[in-house]
């Protein structure tokens, strides 16, 4: 599974920047996708998350700002973030979780594909 992300920039205070990713390749059965992110010096962490039955996830400190949107046919997932604040500056990856079937194991494997990260800066 390849997952292209795009959508980052530089942005002030209180402004807006829209993220998306596209999954393509041997995509299988893909059951959630989400975006995390890294900023210097910490570790990465979850941003939002939607499921298959389009469950959602938020990080608290996105809650009210962040809104996480998946076209299931498309393979594709969007972050809209809004009224973005300094502590938003991070890399932002692109995370699918990817549904296999292990013949070997007769059961089900879950992998996790990742997008290059694309840079959020948010200026005060």
């Amino acid at each position: 599974v390849q997952l292209q992300a795009s959508g980052g920039g530089l942005v002030q205070v209180g402004g807006s920047l829209r993220l998306s990713c596209a999954a393509s390749g041997s995509i299988g059965h893909i059951t959630a996708m989400g975006w995390y992110r890294q900023a210097p010096g910490k570790q990465r962490e979850l941003v939002a998350s939607v499921g298959s039955s389009s469950s959602t996830i938020y990080a608290d400190s996105v809650k009210g700002r962040f809104t996480i949107s998946r076209d299931t046919a498309k393979n594709t997932v969007s972050l809209q973030m809004n009224s973005l604040k300094p502590e938003d500056t991070a890399n932002y990856y692109c995370h699918a979780e990817v549904k296999t079937f292990n013949i070997a194991e007769a059961d089900y494997d879950y992998l996790d594909a990742w997008g290059r990260g694309t840079q959020v800066t948010v200026s005060s």
